[in-house]
C-alpha cells in the first residue's frame, strides 16, 4: 500500500512538472512570437546547433589567439594588436577568410599570420578602384548630363559608399553575447546566404557571372582605350585603331603565363603616381584656358537618349564592391572602414566632379569619348602614351581575377567541376588552362576590333553589372539577411536605391544597346 501510494504521488508530481515546463515554454514561445519570432522547425534547430558549433569555434579561436600573444611577449598589444579598440568586430579564430586558398579548401596558410593593412592602406586600395582611368569618360557624361550630371555624381558616390558599408554588414552576425562575429568572407557567401535552404549555391553563381562579366568588360575597355589613344596621337601614321588594338593584345599575351601577380603588383602605385600626374596635367591646361570656359554650354536640359548612357558611365567609375569583403577581411581595425569609405568617396566625388566640369568648360560641345583626344596634338602624343602604358600594365589584374573566378567555378570546384583541374601535381598549368587563359586574350581583343566605342561599352558595363553589384544586389542583401535588425529609414533607402538602381540599370543598358546598334550599323567611329 505504502509503495503504490508512493507511486502515485511520484506521478503526481511528475505530471505537474511536465505541466509547469509546457506551460512555461509556451509562454517564452508566446514571447517570442509577440517579438516576431517563430518557434524553431527541424530545420531551424540544426541551423541553430550548426550555429553554437560557429560561436564554439569562434570561441576557441579567440582563446588561442589570446594564448599566442601572451606567448609572445604581449606582442599583440598596442598598435600592433589587431583586437585593441576593435571589440566590437571580432574575427574567427584563423584570423584569415576562408576564400585565402586557391581552391577553396583548407590549406596551410590558415595558419599563418598574414600581414594586416591600416586604413590608409585600405583607402588607398579604394582610391586606384574608383579613380581609375575610366574618370576620362566622365566629361562625355556631362556633354549630355548638364548639371544632372554633375549631381550623379555626387549621387552616385554617396550611394555607392552607403551600399558599401551595408554590404560588410551583411558579413556579421551577433553572437548570444551581443557581439558582432564574422561569419561570412566574401560577396559570393552573403548571395548564398540569401539564396539559402532552397537554391544553396544560386546566389553565388549570379554574383560570380556578374564578377566575370564586369572583369572580363573591364579588359576589354582596356584594350579599346589603348587603340584609341595610339590611333589619335599618331594620326599621320597609316595604321588603324584596330591595328593599334591587335599591337596592343599582342603586348599582353605574356598575361596568359601569369601565376601570381608580383611581377605586375610593383608597378601599381607607379602606375597611380602617373594618372595623377596625368589628371593635374590636364587639369592645368584646362585651367590655362579659363577665359574661354563655356559656363552656357552647361545646361538644365539632358539628352534624353543618350542621358542613361553617361549614367552607366558614372557607375561604374564608382564600381569597387567585388573586393571590399576582402579588403575589409584584412584590415587591422575593421571598426574603421565605415569612416575609410567616406573619406575615399568624398574624396572621389570632388575630383570626379571637378575634373569633369572643368574638362567640359574647355572643349563644350566638342568634348569627346576620351577626353584627352581633345588636348593639342604635342600634349596629347606625351600624355596618351604614359596612359596606354597604365591601361597595359593594369590588364593583368581584371585578367587574373577573371581567370580565378572561372578556373574555380568550372575546374576546381571540389567534387562538382565540370572540367579537370587546370594544373598538375607539380603546380605547372595544363594545356587547357593555358588554352582557357589565350582565349580570354583573343575574346578582349575581338571585342575592342569590332566594337571600339569607350564610352558606350563602359555604359553598357555600369548599366548591367555595375548597377547591379552596386545598387540592387547590395540593397537586397541587406533587406533579406538583417530585415529583423534595420530601421524604417535603414528599409526606405534599400528599397529606394533597389528601384533607382533598377530603372537606370534598364535605361542605362537598353540606350547602350541601341547606341552600338546604330554605330556598328552605320560603322560609326569615335
Amino acid at each position: 500500500m505504502a509503495t503504490l501510494i508512493r507511486s502515485k504521488i511520484s506521478n503526481k508530481l511528475s505530471n505537474a512538472a511536465t505541466a509547469v515546463s509546457n506551460k512555461s515554454q509556451a509562454k517564452v514561445s508566446g514571447m517570442f512570437a509577440k517579438m516576431g519570432f517563430q518557434a524553431a522547425t527541424d530545420e531551424e534547430a540544426l541551423g541553430f546547433a550548426a550555429c553554437d558549433d560557429l560561436d564554439y569555434d569562434h570561441r576557441q579561436g579567440m582563446q588561442m589567439e589570446i594564448l599566442t600573444s601572451d606567448d609572445m611577449g604581449g606582442e599583440g598589444s598596442g598598435e600592433g594588436g589587431a583586437m585593441d579598440g576593435d571589440s566590437h568586430y571580432q574575427r574567427d579564430g584563423t584570423g584569415l577568410p576562408h576564400s585565402g586558398s586557391k581552391d577553396g579548401g583548407p590549406t596551410d596558410e590558415l595558419s599563418e599570420e598574414k600581414p594586416k593593412i591600416t586604413a590608409w592602406e585600405a583607402g588607398w586600395n579604394v582610391t586606384n578602384a574608383i579613380q581609375g582611368m575610366f574618370v576620362l569618360g566622365l566629361p562625355y557624361a556631362i556633354l549630355h548630363g548638364g548639371y544632372l550630371g554633375l549631381f550623379l555624381i555626387i549621387f552616385a558616390a554617396v550611394v555607392c559608399c552607403y551600399t558599401g558599408k551595408i554590404l560588410i554588414s551583411c558579413l556579421y552576425e551577433e553572437d548570444e553575447d551581443g557581439q558582432l562575429v564574422r561569419v561570412r568572407d566574401s560577396y559570393v557567401d552573403i548571395a548564398n546566404a540569401c539564396c539559402a535552404p532552397r537554391f544553396p549555391s544560386l546566389g553565388g553563381h549570379i554574383v560570380n557571372v556578374a564578377q566575370i562579366i564586369e572583369l572580363v568588360m573591364t579588359c576589354i575597355l582596356y584594350v579599346v582605350v589603348s587603340g584609341n589613344l595610339m590611333y589619335n596621337s599618331f594620326p599621320s601614321m597609316p595604321i588603324s585603331q584596330k591595328s593599334w588594338a591587335i599591337i596592343a593584345t599582342a603586348a599582353l599575351l605574356p598575361c596568359a603565363f601569369l601565376k601570381n601577380l608580383k611581377a605586375v603588383s610593383k608597378f601599381s602605385l607607379l602606375c597611380t603616381m602617373a594618372h595623377f600626374v596625368i589628371n593635374v596635367l590636364v587639369i592645368a591646361y584646362c585651367l590655362s584656358r579659363a577665359r574661354d570656359w563655356a559656363w552656357d554650354k552647361v545646361k538644365f536640359y539632358i539628352d534624353v537618349k543618350k542621358f542613361p548612357i553617361s549614367i552607366g558611365i558614372i557607375v561604374f567609375s564608382y564600381t569597387s564592391q567585388i573586393f571590399l569583403p576582402s579588403l575589409e577581411g584584412n584590415m587591422h581595425k575593421p571598426s574603421e572602414f565605415h569612416c575609410m569609405m567616406k573619406w575615399t568617396h568624398i574624396a572621389a566625388c570632388i575630383l570626379k566632379g571637378l575634373f569633369a566640369l572643368v574638362a567640359f568648360l574647355t572643349w563644350a560641345d566638342e568634348t569627346k569619348e576620351v577626353i584627352t583626344d581633345n588636348l593639342p596634338p604635342t600634349i596629347r602624343a606625351v600624355v596618351n602614351i604614359f596612359l596606354v602604358a597604365k591601361a597595359l600594365l593594369s590588364y593583368p589584374l581584371p585578367f587574373f581575377a577573371a581567370v580565378e573566378v572561372l578556373e574555380k567555378s568550372l575546374f576546381q570546384d571540389g567534387g562538382r567541376a565540370y572540367f579537370p583541374d587546370c594544373y598538375g601535381g607539380d603546380g605547372r598549368l595544363k594545356s587547357w588552362g593555358l588554352t582557357l587563359r589565350c582565349s580570354l586574350v583573343v575574346f578582349t581583343l575581338l571585342m575592342a576590333i569590332y566594337v571600339p566605342h569607350f564610352a558606350l561599352l563602359m555604359g553598357l558595363t555600369g548599366s548591367l553589372t555595375g548597377a547591379g553589384l552596386c545598387f540592387l544586389l547590395p540593397s537586397l542583401f541587406h533587406l533579406k539577411l538583417l530585415w529583423r535588425k534595420l530601421l524604417w529609414h535603414q528599409v526606405f533607402f534599400d528599397v529606394a536605391i533597389f528601384v533607382i538602381g533598377g530603372i537606370c540599370s534598364i535605361s542605362g543598358f537598353i540606350h547602350s544597346m541601341e547606341g552600338l546598334i546604330e554605330a556598328f550599323r552605320y560603322n560609326i567611329q569615335e
